[in-house]
C-alpha cells in the first residue's frame, strides 16, 4: 500500500509539473496556437541517431555511443520545430556532465538534417560547441563566438523570428548574436560526442536561468513603434476623416447618440443622423436585452413594417428566443403576470402556488382532461428517463405531439457536444454597453433612452400560474406550426431546426436552468439576438450590417493570423487589441 501511495504522489508531481509547463509556456508565447502549431516540450524519440540515449520525460539527453573519432557524433531534435509566431523563442541546457572530452554541441536544425553529427557541421544546422566557443554554421569549420562551456553551465540558445536571427547565453549572461538570416522552421538540437556526456534540457517547464521575458518586452515595444511610426501619405487630413468617420459609423451603428453627436463636435465632422431611428432601433435592442421579445417584435412590426415579413428566419430566430424567455420568466404576458398577485377581483382569492422549478410541475393543476393527459404523459416520459427526451422523440406540448429530431446529447441526458452560441463582441451586453453613453452631452437624445431595462426573475424563483404555463404551451404550438410552414415554403434552414430543438428541450427537465441546455437562459445569448435585429434593421435602412470598423479589425486579425502563417514572427508582436489599449 505504501509504494502504491508513493506511485500516486509521483504521478500526481507528475502532473502538476507538466500543468505547470503548459501555463509557462502559454504565458512565455500567447500568441501561438498549439492546435495548429504545437511548441517543442521534449526531445524526439524518432529524429535522433542510435548513439542518443533519453530519460526523465524525454528531457535528459546522454550518450551511448564509442565516441572514438567525429564519425560517432550523434543528435536529437526536439518534437515539434519553432513556432513563428512565438516571435522569440528560448530554450535552455544544463551540462550535468562533460563526459571524456566535452565535445557537445547546442543549438538549430531543420527537418531531415543528418543526426550522426554535431549541430553546425550539416547543411541547415546551425550549433555552439562547448569544447573550444566555436559556433558552427553549416560547416565543419567554426567560427570563434564564446567561451567554452563544462559540466555545470547553463547554455541558452534564442531565436528573434522577427529578425531571423540566433544568439546565445551562458549562466544567465547574453553573449551576442551567432547566426543571421536564418530560415523557418527549425528544431532545437543537441549533440553529444565522447561517454559520459549528459545534458538536461528546460523547454520553459521551469523558470529560466536568463531573463527571456524582458528582451520579450523589449522587441514587443520596438515592434509596436515600428506600427506607430509607418509612414502615412502626405494628406494626412484625409486619412484623420476617414478614420473619424469609421469612428462615427460604429457610434452610431451601435445606437450611442449621444456620444456619436459629442464626437463629431469635437472633430468638426458634420452630423446628418436621423436620431429618431436611432432612438427607435435602441429601444427595440434594449427590450431584447431584458429580455421582453414580446415586446421587441412588436414594436420592430410597428417601426419597421415589412423587416420580419420579408426575413422569416430572422423572425423565426426571434420567436424561438421570445420562447425561451417565456420559460425564463422574463416574457410572459403582463395581463397573466398580474394574475399571479391579483386578488382584488369580485372572485374568490386563488390558493397560493407553490414555488415551482420548471413549467412542467406547473401543470399538476390543469383541469382540462386533453391538455392533463398530454402534459402527464411528458412528465411520466421525463421521470423515467430523469430529464432526458423519451424513446420515441416526441414531446408533449398542451394536447399536441411535436415530432422531433432529438440530438443524441440530449437523449444521453449529456451535453458535452452541445454546441453553445458565441457571445457577440461587437458592442451588445445584457443591460449596459461598452462605450459610456451617458454623459449628457447634447439634449436632441431623450435621457429617458438610457435608462436600464427591468430584467424580470425566472419562474424558479416566483410560482407559475395555470394561465401562464397554458400560454408557454399554446405558444410552443404556434412556434412548431410557424417552423412547419418555413419548411413547406423551403424557408427553414438547419440553424432553424436546431434553434427549435433546443428550446423545446428546455421542457423535458425538471429544472432547466441547470440542464444541459440550460445554457439558453442566459442572459448573455440574448447579445447575437440583438447584433443580427440591429444588422437586419440597419440593411434595411441602406446602411451596412457591420460597421467598417468592426470590418477593418477583423481584416487586421486576419493578416496576423496570415502572417504566423507565412513564417513571419512580427506576428507575435502584433496583437491589435495590445495596440488599441495602449
Amino acid at each position: 500500500m505504501a509504494a502504491v501511495n508513493c506511485d500516486r504522489s509521483a504521478m500526481d508531481q507528475q502532473f502538476e509539473k507538466q500543468n505547470g509547463m503548459v501555463d509557462r509556456l502559454k504565458k512565455l508565447y500567447p500568441a501561438v496556437k498549439e492546435e495548429k502549431t504545437p511548441l517543442p516540450r521534449s526531445w524526439s524519440t524518432k529524429e535522433k541517431y542510435t548513439y542518443i540515449g533519453l530519460s526523465q520525460n524525454n528531457l535528459r539527453v546522454h550518450y551511448k555511443g564509442h565516441g572514438k573519432t567525429h564519425r560517432d557524433a550523434a543528435s536529437v531534435q526536439a518534437t515539434h520545430p519553432i513556432p513563428a509566431s512565438c516571435g522569440l523563442y528560448y530554450f535552455e541546457v544544463k551540462i550535468v556532465s562533460k563526459g571524456r572530452d566535452g565535445y557537445m554541441g547546442i543549438g538549430l536544425s531543420a527537418q531531415g538534417v543528418n543526426m550522426n553529427r554535431l549541430p553546425g557541421w550539416d547543411k541547415q544546422s546551425y550549433g555552439y560547441h562547448g569544447d573550444d566557443g566555436h559556433s558552427f554554421c553549416s560547416s565543419g569549420t567554426g567560427q570563434p563566438y564564446g567561451p567554452t562551456f563544462t559540466t555545470g553551465d547553463v547554455i541558452g540558445c534564442g531565436v528573434n523570428l522577427v529578425e531571423n536571427t540566433c544568439f546565445y547565453t551562458k549562466n544567465g549572461h547574453h553573449l551576442g548574436i551567432a547566426f543571421r538570416d536564418l530560415p523557418p522552421n527549425l528544431y532545437p538540437t543537441v549533440g553529444l560526442q565522447t561517454p559520459g556526456e549528459v545534458v538536461d534540457a528546460n523547454f520553459g517547464q521551469e523558470p529560466f536561468l536568463f531573463d527571456i521575458e524582458d528582451m520579450m518586452n523589449e522587441l514587443k515595444t520596438k515592434t509596436k513603434m515600428e506600427i506607430y511610426n509607418f509612414p502615412v501619405p502626405e494628406s494626412q487630413g484625409e486619412w484623420q476623416a476617414i478614420l473619424s468617420k469609421m469612428v462615427s459609423s460604429y457610434l452610431i451603428h451601435h445606437g450611442y447618440c449621444n456620444t456619436a453627436e459629442a464626437f463629431a463636435q469635437i472633430t468638426n465632422t458634420p452630423f446628418s443622423e436621423d436620431l429618431n431611428s436611432i432612438k427607435n432601433r435602441k429601444k427595440i435592442l434594449k427590450l431584447v436585452l431584458a429580455g421582453k421579445m414580446g415586446e421587441a417584435i412588436e414594436r420592430t412590426f410597428k417601426l419597421y413594417p415589412g423587416l420580419l415579413e420579408n426575413n422569416q428566419n430572422l423572425l423565426f430566430m426571434l420567436k424561438c428566443r421570445q420562447f425561451v424567455e417565456m420559460i425564463n420568466g422574463t416574457d410572459l404576458d403582463r395581463s397573466l403576470k398580474r394574475s399571479c398577485t391579483d386578488s382584488n377581483n369580485s372572485s374568490p382569492p386563488r390558493p397560493a402556488s407553490p414555488v415551482l422549478t420548471s413549467v412542467i410541475q406547473s401543470t399538476k393543476n390543469f383541469s382540462n382532461k386533453q391538455k392533463q393527459q398530454g402534459v402527464q404523459e411528458m412528465n411520466q416520459a421525463n421521470a423515467a428517463h430523469k430529464g432526458s427526451f423519451p424513446d420515441s422523440d416526441v414531446i408533449a406540448i398542451g394536447n399536441s405531439d411535436v415530432e422531433m429530431d432529438v440530438t443524441e446529447e440530449s437523449q444521453n441526458g449529456h451535453g458535452d457536444n452541445i454546441t453553445k452560441t458565441s457571445i457577440s463582441t461587437n458592442g451588445y451586453q445584457n443591460g449596459n454597453s461598452h462605450i459610456d453613453d451617458s454623459q449628457n452631452v447634447s439634449h436632441t437624445c431623450d435621457n429617458n433612452d438610457d435608462e436600464e431595462m427591468d430584467v424580470d426573475e425566472p419562474c424558479s424563483k416566483k410560482a407559475c400560474t395555470q394561465p401562464e404555463v397554458e400560454r408557454i404551451l399554446e405558444f410552443g404550438r404556434e412556434l412548431y406550426s410557424l417552423s412547419q410552414r418555413l419548411k413547406a415554403d423551403k424557408v427553414e434552414n438547419e440553424t432553424n431546426q436546431k434553434m427549435l430543438e433546443d428550446a423545446f428541450s428546455l421542457l423535458a427537465y425538471s429544472n432547466p436552468w441547470s440542464s444541459p441546455v440550460g445554457w439558453q437562459l442566459r442572459a448573455s445569448e440574448r447579445e447575437n439576438i440583438c447584433a443580427s435585429l440591429n444588422s437586419a434593421i440597419l440593411e434595411s435602412n441602406n446602411k451596412p450590417r457591420r460597421p467598417p470598423l468592426e470590418v477593418a479589425v477583423a481584416h487586421a486579425q486576419e493578416l496576423v493570423r496570415l502572417m504566423s502563417a507565412s513564417g513571419l514572427g512580427a506576428c507575435a508582436f502584433t496583437s491589435l487589441f495590445d495596440i488599441i489599449e495602449q
